[in-house]
């Protein structure tokens, strides 16, 4: 997920500029419309879907099928809440073009290994309200296609299936938006309201308070693990009894319990295992979910000792209780009013618990 760290604005062509108000759609917009789209650089052809693993609400689609269409084609993975945050964007832009010839394709490139499982992408999918077709790339077939880099990842295509444009990252959507209106009035489409989309976002798709945010995305694995500062350090592969420290700097974490930690993810031995991470963030996430074959693993939050209460997360209650049921990113805090310096702790009550990665917001 380091990736989805870079937020690149400014991959948008100069000559392409957002709408200082709206105006009605008429022929004069349209000739703007085309006239904009025709500044836009060919970056290469539509790449190949070929090398999808499955296909979920859709058949397969290749880019001779979707010649004659705008296409979108938006590279994500369920547990990336970088990716979260561009959704509702992304679902309103499907939803508003539809029926003036934009198709948007959601190329799900997995980056933890459950992610790479199509029931799992199947129903995550589901409870995020993912509509348009999936291309389930679990060997990175269409990632490799496009030379693609990122979660998330936008590649604009002209009806002529030319990718015009890209933006990777959060952010830039009224820009994005208006590259969808002029490739599509470029390919004869019309009748677009006035307006562009507003969105109402919730929960983990709300974009983060960048004005207090000092915690970073941090792995549990060794493999890419930081900030570890149970006493000893990790010990790779076999379960270990670790402590937490007397007291941890911003940033840091650390294990109590019997944990075994892998290249991926911390995973709990013994019930009552515990996470404590000091951070400065509104949002506290982490990627986490019960054992292959388990139905669910239960758990408890607190923030320097103290249950949630207010600062709840949408999967906790205001006790500081929740249950995890499925291997996705859970919102375990969300603070209200002046955010400082906090000791966060999770708890879990049964064995089995696999924790991947934090992220903050």
């Amino acid at each position: 997920m380091k990736a989805k760290q870079f937020f690149f604005a400014g991959t948008h062509p100069a000559g392409v500029e957002p709408p200082r108000e709206a105006v009605n759609v008429d022929d004069r917009l349209m000739q703007q419309l085309k006239a904009r789209a025709a500044k836009l650089p060919i970056e290469g052809e539509l790449a190949s879907f070929a090398g999808a693993t499955g296909w979920l609400n859709s058949e397969p689609l290749s880019p001779a099928d979707l010649q004659g269409k705008v296409v979108l084609v938006d590279f994500w993975t369920f547990t990336c809440v970088n990716w979260l945050r561009t959704f509702p964007y992304v679902r309103a832009w499907a939803e508003k073009y539809a029926d003036k010839g934009l198709v948007v394709i959601g190329v799900h490139t997995p980056e933890f290994p459950f992610e790479g499982h199509i029931d799992n992408v199947r129903k995550q999918a589901k409870a995020l309200g993912v509509q348009y077709p999936i291309a389930v790339d679990t060997n990175y077939g269409v990632w490799r296609a496009f030379d693609n880099n990122y979660w998330p990842a936008l590649y604009f295509a002209d009806a002529e299936g030319r990718i015009r444009a890209h933006h990777f990252g959060e952010g830039a959507y009224e820009m994005s938006e208006m590259i969808l209106r002029q490739l599509l009035a470029d390919a004869g489409f019309s009748g677009f309201r006035d307006d562009l989309v507003t969105v109402q976002p919730e929960g983990t798709q709300v974009a983060a308070d960048s004005s207090t945010l000092e915690s970073q995305e941090t792995y549990t694995g060794y493999e890419q693990a930081e900030g570890f500062a149970s006493p000893g350090g990790a010990v790779p592969n076999k379960p270990y009894s670790y402590t937490v420290p007397s007291r941890l700097t911003l940033n840091d974490w650390a294990l109590w319990g019997v944990w075994t930690i892998t290249g991926r993810a911390a995973v709990l031995n013994e019930a009552n295992g515990r996470i404590a991470f000091r951070f400065h963030a509104r949002d506290v996430n982490l990627v986490m979910g019960p054992p292959k074959g388990a139905a669910s693993v239960r758990f408890r939050v607190s923030i320097d000792g103290k249950a949630a209460g207010a600062a709840h997360g949408t999967d906790v209650d205001g006790q500081g209780q929740g249950t995890a049921a499925d291997q996705r990113l859970y919102q375990l805090i969300r603070q209200p009013g002046s955010i400082e310096d906090r000791t966060f702790e999770i708890e879990f009550l049964d064995a089995g618990a696999e924790a991947y990665c934090f992220t903050f917001g």
